[in-house]
């Protein structure tokens, strides 16, 4: 049995999360992966925003910021260059990371800075109301869309691959170990990392949706997600996504270039 205790604020607890949230298993498989890597809890810093994804640093043993409305990465991004040896993490919603956050995003990836970046993907604004987020379905039902939301939806994972990131890879909340080895592969990668985790929302999403409960969700990401090397046609992955590592490159990390510019300026070779 896998102690998870050493890794949490027994105080904090039980946590606030609806009942069928996703987000404490995400949370159970980060806790997992730092484990596996063996990486020294006094070492980790874990960044949120605002939102439900946002409540995990409350509940970790880690040092841990609870940050501004979209400004996660910000924060994180002071905390990495003012010490690069610590592990920086940053856990976000959709809503926080690709709407008010969406240009920290996108820089933090083309920078290539060396944060891990967990972003908890329900499809909605879950704590503030179920309001429409940018990776809201198209057609989908929101409190800010009661007619079926007319917009776009971003696909998140491509958009940190295409600005820049070196690692990207996608899960869901049923699919745990994948999950969980994705962020072992995440935290050990140097470069701005992205993992995106489809995680059910029943309460302000599944309810509007005609999924109303944490089984049936669970049970639309079983046969949704198609892993990454399946030989699929564009017609049979029609209203499905991929899982698993969708890109993982080597180029050079921000701080450490920093650095040289830093050590070139100063006449400094240490």
């Amino acid at each position: 049995m896998f102690n998870y205790e050493k890794y949490l604020r027994a105080n904090k607890l039980p946590h606030i999360w609806c009942p069928g949230c996703g987000d404490g298993t995400v949370l159970k498989s980060l806790i997992r992966a730092i484990d596996k890597q063996g990486i020294d809890k006094n070492n980790i810093v874990l960044v949120s925003g605002i939102g439900c994804s946002s409540r995990t640093p409350g509940y970790v043993d880690f040092n841990t910021l609870h940050t501004t409305h979209g400004r996660a990465l910000a924060f994180a991004t002071g905390v990495k260059h003012a010490n690069p040896d610590l592990h920086v993490i940053v856990v976000s919603g959709d809503g926080d990371a690709t709407a008010i956050g969406g240009n920290h995003f996108i820089h933090a990836a083309r920078r290539n800075i060396d944060i891990t970046m967990i972003l908890y993907n329900n499809y909605i604004y879950g704590m503030t109301g179920g309001q429409a987020s940018p990776t809201t379905p198209l057609g989908a039902y929101a409190s800010t869309a009661p007619f079926g939301s007319i917009e776009p939806n971003f696909n998140v994972s491509e958009l940190a691959k295409s600005a820049g990131a070196s690692f990207v890879g996608r899960s869901t909340s049923y699919h745990t170990k994948q999950m969980e080895n994705l962020f072992v592969k995440a935290l050990a990668k140097n470069g701005f990392s992205l993992v995106e985790v489809i995680v059910q929302c029943p309460t302000a999403f599944g309810r509007r949706n005609k999924l109303r409960t944490a089984v049936e969700m669970l049970k639309w990401q079983k046969d949704h997600a198609i892993p990454v090397k399946a030989d699929l046609t564009p017609e049979q992955l029609e209203g499905k996504f991929t899982t698993g590592v969708l890109w993982d490159i080597d180029r050079p990390e921000y701080t450490e270039q920093y650095a040289q510019v830093i050590r070139k300026v100063t006449g400094k070779q240490n």
